[in-house]
């Protein structure tokens, strides 16, 4: 089973970072780049790659979607050495967040936004580091700030659910600290730090009180690879909470994220074939909001 994969909107910099990123991380490399036509934002390029690994993609459709510290990367290390190497190579034009250095919860952290305004959270981390190199990582603020227990049960619940096996892998979620009676402005109680398992793949998420001005986006959303339409039907019907945002597979759900439903097959459909099998799967999946599969199969044949 393909696994949930990091999307990332960039305006015209998606090849261009993707090649940046494979040349900061170990164990990483490109692996796709298809350029989609007559979209309405033009010619876009949508580019596959590794990161230590794993899974992500990202796109460059138009400076519609920024960046923001709502959903950032924990980059996991195995030693502090790994941790300053890498900042050094993703802090040069970015922006300091959190200092590099000791903390309570890691001998070496710091949080920086990368020159694409992309975040991360470099930690040592020790043997997590081995098992999952990225985690991602939503912190809910604003008028989202108490909902972050909420919505990781509510996560969990839906991928639990999910037909035909396409939940393969532990799914569960445990909230390791709250907020306490003394931080102020956070109220007692909501979540400091949780983790969440999704098909087995970890995931992090927080509450946070303080003064941010951002919130979730289109900049980043979590792409969903399902092998039938059942699949697609069930996870689009859990999950769409803002018939707005509905286009191409995208939905949002009810706290805002953004996440895709797609064929599993599509990259293989986008990827093979000439121009013209290319240009006609766009064209119909562009009509879309929720996939139809058979319909792009047929659209693939011509």
């Amino acid at each position: 089973m393909e696994k949930i994969t990091p999307h990332l909107w960039f305006d015209k910099e998606a090849r261009e970072a993707a090649e940046f990123y494979v040349s900061v991380f170990p164990d990483s490399q490109f692996t796709n780049l298809t350029r989609l036509s007559g979209t309405p934002s033009g010619d876009c390029d949508v580019v596959s790659f590794q990161l230590g690994g794993e899974p992500f993609m990202a796109i460059s459709a138009g400076p519609l979607f920024k960046f923001n510290p709502s959903v950032s990367f924990h980059a996991r290390c195995s030693s502090n050495e790994e941790v300053d190497a890498l900042w050094a190579k993703l802090s040069p034009g970015g922006k300091v967040l959190m200092p590099l250095g000791s903390y309570p919860f890691a001998a070496r952290y710091g949080w920086l936004e990368d020159k694409y305004g992309l975040s991360w959270q470099v930690i040592s981390s020790g043997a997590a580091a081995l098992k999952q190199r990225f985690m991602p990582a939503l912190m809910f603020v604003e008028n989202r700030c108490g909902e972050a227990e909420e919505a990781i049960n509510f996560y969990v619940s839906v991928f639990r659910g999910a037909p035909n096996g396409a939940n393969a892998g532990e799914t569960n979620a445990v909230v390791l600290a709250r907020y306490g009676k003394d931080d102020a402005p956070d109220t007692e109680g909501n979540v400091r730090y949780a983790q969440f398992l999704l098909r087995g793949q970890e995931f992090a998420a927080m509450d946070s009180a303080r003064l941010h001005q951002f919130s979730f986006n289109e900049a980043i959303s979590f792409l969903i690879p399902c092998d039938t339409q059942e699949e697609i039907d069930y996870f689009w019907g859990k999950l769409s909470a803002d018939p707005k945002a509905e286009q191409c597979g995208w939905l949002k759900d009810k706290y805002g994220l953004s996440w895709q439903v797609a064929p599993a097959k599509l990259r293989r459909l986008l990827a093979e074939g000439d121009k013209a099998r290319i240009e006609r799967v766009t064209q119909a999946f562009l009509k879309m909001k929720k996939f139809d599969i058979a319909a792009l199969e047929r659209a693939a044949a011509g």
